[in-house]
């Protein structure tokens, strides 16, 4: 029976198996807050004591077990949507090296060890991103891996500083006296994997890798990654005083950015990108607000809901002749009921809908941003970002849900697919029911209750209702694409921070090239060197020759009378 399934169903029984038996272990840790640490020494030289750790607790069991079953789900969605693939094997393996990446990321707490997955996760995702080989996948490549090579040196620097500290366990740092830039180096770090400002352009550009990458790299692996090592990190980071504000200052302009951009947007993956990192910004909202443990509920809540969303997403493109463009879609809920009815539960987990399960983490970050001593500027940006979450995501749905039918005939057979069903209905059930349970056992990290006027606990849903009307007035059913203005293109590329990440860095590398090319190559190489001697010798050559060719009838002249006067000579001698 094995033999005949494919490498993607075998990888996907294996990971939903791992998910499903690590439960009640992860539920044990969880309840009872057991911790156990794992050391194994190598080897030992004079002092230098060489050991490989790893860390069991609810924390890393938790974000295992999520991790594995989203992966699973996805692994099962590509036994149908990478069907065709020739090298469904290579994609396979992959995959599974990306689950083990995080896997080691998740349960290594030391911070030279952890590298291995850090690394990982850089390398496997640049090879995923440019899976189908041509030029836009390798520029969105090489601009994903460049941007994460500065986390990974910021690591490197943060290991040889901790070096005076004797030892790199993370759960076990304290303060010295360059506390401050072990701490910089650290958020630097996680704010590159993360792709905060000024590190989020690669985000968008990581949507030329396949679907099923795309939903595995958002949801819980990739961009997580940044967030897990601050959650790690947070009772060392939370010691130096300006972590918090700085951090909350930059989420929230990254929440921003990400949920005014989403709203310009056209592509329909590029939107759920520009949502994943808007997402990403509340979780750093909730760490910069002293809410480590929120920001790992809100991360587990989004990474269900994301990937159905991508999943979704992906059928919804598979089955349009490979359009992207959402103003080339409309009327899908008519045509693929199933597919349409968990896409809307995952757009409504997002926008934090009652009783959904993005609603008890969301919710509950916005109610503490109201409870929490900070600027009333702050609180209007975070409000604003939140109706604009619920305005693209409606936004998205008049487009290519509910709008006048664009496109050509939808081809519904993949939506009797089991493979497909399975997948989304499982992450469907997910995206309903994980927020409240996950509540039940995360309530316990924060005790301390906190009371809100009835006015400041409705502010959550007005914004998100305020975002849906201003999403509806503003929606336009034209079809026809409207001409750029400047202000649209200042939108549309993220603050000018997709062009300046990828233009301005490679063009004066390539002008000095081609400058240095014309100059020396085609130009003093050719007059002084092997081109130029060789123009030398032939010209002086050809004058030579045009001078004796020119002069045979005077050479003749003068050979005569040189003669006729070495005779007279001789005579009168």
């Amino acid at each position: 029976m094995y033999m005949k399934l494919k490498s993607s169903s075998i990888s996907s029984l294996f990971l939903l198996s791992y998910s499903f038996f690590l439960f009640p272990l992860t539920m044990i840790f969880l309840m009872k807050e057991k911790s156990i640490l794992l050391e194994w020494s190598m080897f030992q030289v004079s002092t230098c004591n060489l050991t490989f750790m790893m860390i069991l607790d609810g924390v890393s069991l938790s974000f295992s077990n999520v991790v594995c079953l989203i992966s699973g789900c996805v692994m099962m969605f590509s036994s149908s949507y990478m069907s065709h693939d020739p090298f469904l094997k290579r994609f396979t393996m992959l995959v599974m090296l990306f689950v083990l990446s995080m896997n080691l990321l998740v349960f290594i707490p030391s911070l030279p060890a952890l590298l291995l997955g850090w690394d990982g996760l850089g390398i496997v995702s640049f090879v995923l991103v440019i899976y189908y080989q041509n030029m836009k996948s390798l520029a969105a490549g090489m601009l994903t891996v460049l941007a994460n090579r500065i986390g990974d040196v910021m690591i490197l620097i943060s290991i040889g500083l901790l070096v005076l500290q004797g030892h790199w366990i993370i759960t076990h740092m304290w303060d010295f006296y360059l506390s401050t830039w072990v701490v910089l180096t650290i958020t630097i770090a996680a704010m590159t994997k993360s792709a905060q400002i000024p590190f989020s352009s690669w985000l968008p550009a990581a949507m030329a890798a396949p679907t099923p990458v795309s939903a595995l790299v958002h949801s819980s692996t990739l961009v997580t990654a940044g967030v897990f090592l601050l959650i790690r990190f947070f009772p060392f980071l939370s010691g130096i005083s300006s972590f918090k504000p700085t951090l909350l200052f930059v989420s929230v302009l990254t929440l921003l950015m990400a949920g005014i951009g989403a709203n310009y947007e056209n592509d329909l993956k590029k939107v759920i990108a520009l949502s994943t990192l808007s997402q990403l910004g509340v979780m750093m909202m909730s760490l910069g607000m002293g809410m480590p443990f929120l920001a790992l509920f809100h991360l587990y809540t989004h990474a269900l809901f994301k990937a159905l969303l991508f999943l979704c997403a992906g059928m919804i493109i598979h089955n349009s002749s490979n359009t992207q463009d959402i103003r080339y879609m409309g009327l899908i809920s008519k045509q693929a009921p199933l597919t349409i009815a968990c896409m809307n539960i995952a757009n409504l987990s997002l926008c934090g809908a009652p009783f959904l399960s993005g609603f008890y983490s969301k919710d509950l970050v916005l109610e503490i941003s109201l409870f929490n001593p900070t600027s009333a500027l702050m609180i209007l940006l975070i409000f604003m970002a939140t109706g604009m979450t619920a305005a693209y995501s409606f936004r998205l749905s008049f487009c290519s849900l509910w709008g006048n039918m664009k496109n050509n005939s939808y081809h519904a057979k993949l939506e009797s697919d089991a493979y497909v069903n399975w997948a989304t209905t499982i992450l469907a059930l997910c995206a309903i029911v994980a927020g409240f349970f996950l509540q039940l056992i995360f309530l316990d990290f924060n005790p301390t209750p906190f009371v809100l006027p009835g006015l400041h606990k409705s502010l959550t849903l007005l914004s998100i209702f305020t975002g849906i009307f201003l999403a509806m007035v503003f929606w336009n059913s034209e079809f026809s694409p409207k001409s750029m203005s400047k202000m649209k293109f200042y939108f549309t590329t993220m603050w000018f921070l997709a062009p300046i990440s990828a233009q301005p860095l490679t063009k004066m590398s390539m002008v000095t090239g081609t400058n240095l090319m014309k100059s020396i190559d085609q130009g003093w190489l050719e007059i002084v060197g092997g081109q130029g001697i060789n123009y030398a010798i032939t010209a002086s050559s050809q004058w030579n020759q045009g001078i004796q060719i020119k002069s045979f009838n005077y050479f003749i002249a003068y050979m005569t009378s040189f003669i006729f006067l070495i005779i007279l000579m001789l005579n009168l001698m």
